[in-house]
C-alpha cells in the first residue's frame, strides 16, 4: 500500500494539536501583519477575536481596521438586517444546487452570493452548508448538498471559489459531525477515524484545498470534545491541511476559555459571555496570550482579503443577473424522477389545466431557520404554469392544507393605520410604558436579530395594522411566536395566552415557533383593525432578538370537501398539476424529522386525482427525500426541491418543455421508511453512534442489497442517450456518449469504484468522478473525468492507496453503469 502525498504545509505552520506557537511561527500567510498585531493592547485582542455583535466584528481605526460583517447565506444573502424593506435573492436550496450536478454552476452560484453579499455590505457569508445526508431524516438537509462526500467536496470547492474569487470570504460549515438536529448543542457524536476522515471531514479538506478563508465550527461534540475546544480544529485542519483563515463559531457555540488554547479564533455573536475573564485569565497566568495573538493575526488576514484593512480594497465583483440566474439553477437541478410520456406538456393540446395543492399557491422556495432570506418576489407554481401556458384556463383548488399555524397577510390586503400604505406599524415600550421605537413595516412576519430596533431595552411591542379581507367567511386569525401576547380585532380582546414551547432548542422556539389563533368573522372589503401586543422577556441566549408573525392560519375544519373540490377540477381538465412538500413543522433548522412523509392528507389528494383517469403531474416542493406510494399511479413526477423565488417560472419551462430538467438526485430516494438503512438521528443519553461506519447513503443500500425508490444519481430528461466507451489519458478517465433524441439535452456521466478483493472494508461502490455534459441531437461528446489516486484512498492513521486493479463503472446513476473500465494503480 502506498501513502498518499499530502498538501503541501504553510511554512512554519505548528503540527501539533492544540499547540499555539509565537506569532513569527505562524504560516507565511500572516508574517507581514506582526507590526499590526504589536500595536495592540491586550484588550484590544481580546475584543477582537469576538463579535462586536450579531452580526459585525470589532473595528479598530487605530490600525486601519473596519468591522467586519457577517450573514447568513447558504442560499441567498440576507444581510445583517432581517427586513422585508431590505430584500435578498432566493437562490435554489443547497440540495436543488447539488442536483445539479454541475461544478460549474456552482461556481456561479458562489459568484452570484458574492454580488448580493457586497450589495448588502457583507463581508463574509456563512456558507456553504456541506454536512452529509447521513439519514434522511435529517431535518435540515435541504440546506446541506449530499449523501456523498465526492459531490459535496467537489461543489464546495466550486462555491467557495465562487464567493472568493470575487473577493467575499465562504465559511463551509458545520465543522464536522453536524449531520442532525436533534439535541445539536449537546450531541456527542461517537465516529471511528476511517468514516470521520473519509466521509465527514472529506468536503472540508476540499473546501480548504478551493482556498477558504473561513470555516464554521459546529455546536456538537465529537467523542466527548465540543467542536469549539477540538484538536480537529488543529489537526488536520491547520496543521494537515495547511487552513491558513478564521475557525468562526456557530452562533453562541464557544462555551469555555478552553476555546483559546484550541483553534478556535472567533466567538460570534459578541461580545461573547464565555470570554467575559479573558482579559484577567491572562493576566492572572490561565491563558497564555499568544494564543490571542494567534487568533488577532488571521482575523488581521482575513480583513485584508475582504478589504476591511488599511491598504485593501473590497473587489468588485462580477456583475449577474440574480433573477435570471436563480431561475436557471433551479432548471439544472430539477429531478424528473418518473415520466410515462407525459412530460413535457403541449400547449398547444390544453385547454384545461387543474393546478392542485397548498405548495402550489404558497410554495416553499426554501428551508426554515438561520437561513431564511426575504427576498422582493417570489414566483409560485401556479404563476408560473398561469404565465406559461395562457392559452388554457386554469383552475386553482387548495386540495389539502399542508401549512400549519399563522401564514403573514398578503401586502395587498394590509393597511398601516398611522400612514396609510401597505404594511403596518410596530412600536416599542420600555419598563415604564414610554414609547421608545417605532417603524412602518411592509410585512406581518417579522424578526429582530440585530439591526436598530431596541429589543434589550424594550418590555412591551405593539404590531399595529388593517386587514381587507377579499372573500367573507369565517378565518383563523393570529399571530406565532415565543412570547406572551395579546390579540385585539377592533379594539375586542380575542387572544390573551402565552404560547408552548416545544423541545428545547432555542433556535427552531424562535424561528418557528407556535400559533394561537382566535376565529374572526370577515366579510369581503370590509376592513378589520388588528393589534397585537407582545410581552417581552428578557435574558437568555437570545436576549436582543424576537419574532413575529401575525397572519392566517388555513382553515381544515373539511378536509374531505377540499380533496372532493380538487377531484371535481381534475376530472374537468385535460391535465392536472398536483403540487405536495412539506411545511416549515417538517424541513426546518433545529429539529429532524419523525418520518419520510407528506404532512396532512396530501397522499390521499394525489391518489384521488390520479384516480379522475386525468393525466397527472406531480411536482414535489421538497428539500429532502419523501415518499411518495403513489409514484407508479401517476403521469409524471419531478422533483422541485426548494427552488428559489423562481421556482415557480422554471417550473413551468420544465413542464412546457421549454428546458430540459437537468437535476439528478444526490440523495437515494427510498419507497418506505422501513427500508432506509440508516435511520438513527436520535442520541442515546446524549450520544449518536454512527455505527454504521463507512455505509451511508447509496453504500449503506448497495451493503444492504436493498432496492430504493429512485436510486442515488437517478434524473430523467426529455431525449436519450447511447453510451460509447471509457478510457484512460493519464489520471483522467475520458467517456464518450452520444444523444440519439430529438432535442438537446443534459446528462450526467458518473464514475464509480469497485475493489472486490481488498485487504480493507470498503463499500461496494463509491463515487469516485463526474461531469455534466450537453449535447444537441445526434452530437457525440467526451466527458473528462480527473481521477486522482487519493480518490481511491482510505484513511489508516494516513491516506493510503492500495495498489492494483480497480474496476470503475461509467454511467447515469449509481444502479445505471454500462460501461466498465479497468483502473490500475501502482
Amino acid at each position: 500500500m502506498n501513502p498518499v502525498e499530502p498538501p503541501p504545509q504553510p511554512k512554519d505552520c505548528p503540527v501539533t494539536s492544540n499547540t499555539t506557537t509565537h506569532p513569527s511561527h505562524q504560516p507565511e500567510t500572516v508574517q507581514h501583519l506582526i507590526p499590526l498585531l504589536e500595536k495592540l493592547t491586550l484588550e484590544q485582542k481580546a475584543a477582537l477575536i469576538q463579535g462586536a455583535d450579531f452580526w459585525t466584528t470589532v473595528s479598530i481605526p487605530e490600525i486601519g481596521l473596519r468591522a467586519m460583517t457577517l450573514s447568513d447565506g447558504p442560499a441567498g444573502v440576507r444581510g445583517p438586517r432581517w427586513d422585508e424593506r431590505e430584500p435578498s435573492l432566493n437562490l435554489p436550496s443547497g440540495s436543488a444546487l447539488a442536483a445539479s450536478w454541475d461544478v460549474e454552476l456552482a461556481y456561479r452560484y458562489g459568484a452570484a452570493a458574492a454580488s448580493e453579499a457586497r450589495r448588502k455590505g457583507v463581508d463574509v457569508v456563512l456558507g456553504p452548508t456541506i454536512n452529509l445526508h447521513r439519514s434522511p431524516l435529517g431535518g435540515r438537509h435541504f440546506e446541506c448538498f449530499s449523501e456523498d462526500p465526492e459531490l459535496s467536496a467537489e461543489l464546495a470547492a466550486a462555491y467557495v471559489r465562487g464567493l472568493q474569487d470575487n473577493g467575499v470570504g465562504a465559511t463551509p460549515k458545520h465543522y464536522v459531525a453536524n449531520d442532525s438536529e436533534t439535541d445539536r448543542f449537546t450531541v456527542d457524536v461517537q465516529v471511528d477515524p476511517r468514516p470521520l476522515h473519509e466521509l465527514y471531514l472529506a468536503p472540508f479538506e476540499r473546501a480548504v484545498e478551493a482556498g477558504a478563508w473561513t470555516i464554521m465550527s459546529a455546536y456538537n461534540s465529537v467523542h466527548g470534545a465540543t467542536m469549539t475546544e477540538h484538536d480537529l480544529l488543529e489537526s488536520p485542519l491547520n496543521s494537515v491541511w495547511g487552513f491558513d483563515g478564521v475557525v468562526i463559531s456557530d452562533w453562541t457555540a464557544v462555551r469555555s476559555l478552553g476555546a483559546i488554547p484550541a483553534a478556535q479564533d472567533l466567538a460570534m455573536p459578541g461580545p461573547a459571555p464565555a470570554f467575559a475573564g479573558l482579559v484577567d485569565a491572562v493576566r492572572d497566568g490561565q491563558v497564555d496570550e499568544a494564543d490571542i495573538d494567534r487568533k488577532v493575526l488571521r482575523l488581521l488576514l482575513l480583513a485584508e482579503r475582504v478589504g476591511a484593512l488599511a491598504g485593501s480594497e473590497p473587489k468588485t465583483p462580477s456583475e449577474i443577473d440574480g433573477v435570471a440566474f436563480t431561475r436557471e439553477a433551479e432548471i439544472a437541478g430539477t429531478v424528473l424522477l418518473a415520466n410515462d410520456g407525459v412530460l413535457p406538456l403541449n400547449a398547444s393540446s390544453l385547454a384545461r389545466i387543474a393546478v392542485i395543492g397548498h405548495n402550489a399557491r404558497e410554495a416553499r422556495t426554501q428551508g426554515g431557520g438561520s437561513a431564511t432570506v426575504l427576498p422582493e418576489r417570489i414566483t409560485s407554481p401556479l404563476d408560473g404554469i398561469r404565465a406559461a401556458f395562457p392559452g388554457a384556463h386554469v383552475r386553482y383548488e387548495l386540495g389539502a392544507v399542508v401549512q400549519e399555524g399563522v401564514a403573514e397577510i398578503p401586502l395587498d390586503r394590509l393597511t398601516n393605520p398611522v400612514t396609510g400604505e401597505p404594511g403596518v406599524r410596530v412600536t416599542f415600550y420600555d419598563a415604564d410604558g414610554a414609547e421608545i421605537f417605532a417603524e412602518d413595516r411592509r410585512s406581518t412576519a417579522l424578526v429582530w436579530f440585530g439591526g436598530d430596533a431596541p429589543i434589550s431595552a424594550s418590555r412591551r411591542v405593539v404590531i399595529d395594522g388593517i386587514y381587507t379581507p377579499a372573500e367573507s367567511g369565517e378565518i383563523l386569525l393570529g399571530f406565532a411566536g415565543a412570547n406572551p401576547g395579546r390579540l385585539y380585532i377592533d379594539d375586542e380582546l380575542v387572544v390573551d395566552d402565552v404560547p408552548v414551547i416545544e423541545g428545547t432548542d432555542l433556535g427552531a422556539a424562535f424561528l418557528n415557533p407556535p400559533s394561537l389563533t382566535a376565529a374572526v368573522p370577515v366579510e369581503a372589503g370590509v376592513a378589520r383593525r388588528f393589534r397585537v401586543e407582545l410581552t417581552l422577556e428578557q435574558g437568555g441566549a437570545l436576549a436582543g432578538a424576537l419574532s413575529a408573525t401575525v397572519g392566517i392560519a388555513p382553515d381544515d375544519s373539511d378536509p374531505e370537501g377540499l380533496i372532493e373540490r380538487a377531484v371535481e377540477a381534475a376530472a374537468g381538465a385535460d391535465v392536472a398539476v398536483v403540487v405536495v412538500g412539506t411545511n416549515s413543522k417538517v424541513e426546518s433548522e433545529g429539529y429532524d424529522r419523525p418520518d419520510l412523509d407528506l404532512p396532512g392528507r396530501q397522499d390521499d389528494l394525489v391518489r384521488a386525482v390520479a384516480a379522475t383517469g386525468t393525466l397527472t403531474v406531480v411536482v414535489v416542493n421538497a428539500g429532502a427525500p419523501v415518499v411518495l406510494p403513489w409514484a407508479g399511479d401517476v403521469g409524471a413526477v419531478v422533483q422541485g426541491w426548494f427552488g428559489g423565488q423562481e421556482f415557480g417560472s422554471a417550473l413551468a419551462d420544465v413542464l412546457s418543455g421549454a428546458a430540459e430538467p437537468g437535476g439528478r438526485l444526490p440523495t437515494t430516494w427510498p419507497a418506505t421508511l422501513a427500508d432506509v438503512p440508516v435511520t438513527d438521528v436520535t442520541p442515546d443519553e446524549g450520544v449518536l453512534r454512527y455505527t454504521e461506519g463507512l455505509h451511508i447513503g447509496y453504500r449503506a443500500w448497495l451493503k444492504d442489497g436493498a432496492a430504493p425508490a429512485f436510486p442515488f444519481g437517478h434524473g430523467l430528461g426529455y431525449t436519450t442517450w447511447s453510451w460509447g466507451v471509457a478510457q484512460r489519458d493519464g489520471d483522467v478517465l475520458e467517456v464518450t456518449l452520444a444523444n440519439t433524441g430529438e432535442r438537446a439535452g443534459k446528462q450526467v456521466v458518473q464514475v464509480y469504484a469497485e475493489r472486490a478483493e481488498s485487504e480493507v472494508e470498503r463499500a461496494e461502490r463509491w463515487l469516485v468522478g463526474f461531469a455534466a455534459v450537453q449535447a444537441g441531437p445526434g452530437e457525440t461528446v467526451t466527458a473528462r473525468i480527473p481521477l486522482p489516486a487519493r480518490r481511491f484512498a482510505h484513511w489508516a492513521d494516513g491516506w493510503i492507496v492500495e495498489p492494483g486493479a480497480y474496476t470503475l463503472r461509467a454511467g447515469a446513476s449509481v444502479s445505471d453503469l454500462p460501461l466498465s473500465f479497468e483502473w490500475e494503480l501502482a
